[in-house]
């Protein structure tokens, strides 16, 4: 529906009489819009007319005529008291038809705002969920994108393929999805339902979806604020202790370029697709050491990051700044079968992912006497809370260190008190 243009006005005019010295009092309203969305002069007569009006001098019209004087509240001025009589009527007529006027304006913009947002709230949420996955996401990493994609998908199971209009989702919608999602089913070809912690990063996803349908006035309410996330399990992360790296450096690997990609992430700490994209402009000489300037892919940070003299070496001879340094490094879906294969001839029977030579490195840090806060920074985390995980299992190994330690018959022969 059209936005009717601004405020209508009302005004009372004087119409010259073709056959004698009168004038007709009008009412005058516009703009007015009609029906068809025209704009239009509406003019009403009231049945009267007046002879003795007193001309504004001043004040002259297109037709090189006057304009009637008024008084402070803007009532034509006559000199006969019967026309002044009529003239007063007239502008009881138009302050009845402004406050028609007015209070149809605001009905009508009121009525609109219901209309659109009528229409807004049967629109599909799924099909609203889809378009902003890209728009709120422009230069996210392919992880997020896939995260996003997949509760698309798990939405089309759950409706069974039906939309979802936005009038349907309700708190009890969204207790009804976060139980479907504790059951839901892994993407592709693997078997059985997804983990309590990706239904809980899912059904995050599911609630920024609805904020943002919130601020695009999809939703009347904040219904991403009424119902509490899925709780995590704090999951076990394999991580390789010094003996295990000087172990697997000893091992032969098939693949030099995931040998020394492997080591690097050990020893930096950097992500599989920081390394991948990593190229040699970013890595520089500052202050007598070798630093990386990057923007990190999963959480679009500007970072800088020292590297040891061993880690620059890991990356070979220096070529132009835009070459990549690890060139040839293997996609993620597939770097993990030969990690495998490698860590088993390395005689570890740890479950290692190329993602753990990551944890690797954090738990490497904490274990040695780096505290928390530059380990957290040196990882890229923004909250320090994430880093706090590798803490916990630097603790468990400091119990079980406090354990190894025992003397027999340590209780036999004590001095008699």
């Amino acid at each position: 529906m059209k936005k009717p243009l601004s405020h209508t006005k009302v005004t009372v005019k004087l119409r010259k009489s073709q056959y004698k010295e009168e004038w007709y009092l009008i009412v005058e309203a516009y703009p007015v819009v009609s029906a068809g969305n025209k704009v239009e002069r509406i003019v009403e007569s009231v049945n009267r007319s007046i002879t003795t009006p007193i001309w504004d001098k001043s004040s002259s019209t297109r037709s090189s005529g006057f304009k009637p004087k008024r008084d402070i509240n803007g009532i034509i001025m006559c000199r006969s008291t019967l026309d002044q009589e009529s003239c007063i009527y007239a502008d009881n007529v138009r302050k009845l038809r402004q406050h028609e006027y007015d209070n149809q304006s605001l009905y009508t913009d009121k009525e609109s705002e219901i209309v659109a947002q009528n229409e807004r709230s049967e629109q599909d949420f799924i099909e609203y969920f889809k378009k902003i996955t890209y728009s709120r996401h422009p230069n996210s990493s392919d992880s997020i994108i896939v995260n996003w994609n997949r509760v698309a998908a798990l939405l089309e199971i759950f409706s069974e393929n039906k939309p979802i209009p936005f009038s349907t989702i309700s708190v009890k919608w969204m207790e009804e999805f976060k139980m479907f999602l504790l059951t839901a089913p892994q993407g592709g070809s693997k078997k059985g339902p997804i983990s309590q912690n990706t239904a809980s990063t899912y059904f995050s996803i599911i609630k920024a979806g609805l904020k943002q349908a919130f601020i695009d006035e999809y939703l009347t309410i904040d219904i991403s604020e009424k119902v509490k996330n899925i709780p995590t399990k704090e999951s076990r992360r394999e991580v390789l202790t010094i003996e295990e790296v000087n172990k697997l450096a000893d091992t032969p690997c098939s693949n030099n370029i995931l040998r020394r990609a492997s080591f690097f992430s050990i020893l930096t700490g950097l992500r599989h697709c920081d390394i991948k994209e990593l190229k040699w402009g970013q890595i520089v000489r500052h202050n007598d050491s070798w630093r990386i300037n990057f923007n990190q892919e999963k959480t679009d940070g500007v970072e800088y990051m020292p590297i040891s003299d061993q880690a620059y070496e890991l990356c070979g001879e220096r070529r132009d700044p835009d070459r990549l340094v690890f060139e040839g490094l293997m996609d993620p879906s597939w770097i993990n079968r030969p990690v495998k294969k490698w860590i088993e001839a390395a005689g570890i029977t740890k479950h290692i992912t190329f993602h753990c030579f990551r944890h690797s490195y954090a738990t490497l840090q904490l274990t040695n006497g780096t505290d928390i806060f530059t380990v957290s920074k040196m990882m890229g985390h923004t909250n320090v809370k994430t880093t706090q995980i590798y803490a916990k299992v630097v603790d468990a190994k400091k119990e079980k260190a406090a354990k190894a330690i025992t003397i027999d018959n340590l209780g036999k022969n004590e001095p008699k008190q």
